[in-house]
């Protein structure tokens, strides 16, 4: 787990414990921030409710800045992390389709984990879509497999592919960010959640 393991001051075996420890913590820290609840999640997309997009900005900036200065101190090589490939149609439609779903189910693939874990019904019909829609994958692969593995553009960094440092892209995403927090309270105020 980062740079503790290839710098050999623990050993690999603690791979899969520390992994499973950082899951845990991650779910309990989604149900603590309300994630377990469809009509939170979904008031992103209706704009009486920013909390979500709040929590995985700052998680996703808090991340960003935390490899920059590992990165500085040379405690993380940046060139080493693994980066997704991407095929741009995958990326494009899976989007597409995931939006989707978040927008009528109110839940993301690790949100419905989280909330059926506490017992939510609608949560464990999400989550067994998620396997009905992975066999539906497996099942027609060889048939969508030349739209999946189209527009390939390989291990592709946003701060590479627009020619910009990622300490600059870093300080934009922080930017963007707060302009987005700003954003989401004018729409939390415009439209305030109805009572049920």
């Amino acid at each position: 787990m980062g740079p503790l393991i290839p710098q050999e001051i623990i050993a690999e075996g603690w791979n899969f414990l520390i992994a499973f420890g950082v899951g845990i913590g991650f779910g309990f820290i989604l149900e603590q921030a309300g994630f377990s609840s469809s009509r939170k999640l979904a008031g992103v997309f209706y704009g009486y409710d920013a909390v979500v997009l709040k929590v995985f900005f700052t998680g996703a900036i808090t991340g960003m800045i935390g490899l920059l200065y590992l990165s500085l101190f040379d405690w993380i090589d940046l060139n080493l992390i693994w980066v997704n490939p991407t095929y741009l149609w995958s990326a494009i439609i899976g989007g597409i389709i995931m939006g989707a779903g978040f927008i009528v189910g109110g839940f993301c693939p690790g949100t419905s984990v989280c909330a059926a874990a506490i017992g939510k019904i609608d949560a464990m019909v999400f989550f067994g879509g998620i396997f009905i829609g992975i066999l539906l994958f497996g099942e027609t692969f060889e048939w969508i497999k030349p739209l999946y593995m189209a527009e390939y553009w390989g291990q592709i960094k946003l701060s590479e592919l627009i020619g910009i440092s990622q300490g600059l892209l870093t300080f934009f995403i922080i930017i963007a960010a707060l302009l987005m927090f700003w954003v989401a309270e004018m729409a939390e105020k415009k439209f305030p959640q109805k009572e049920y």
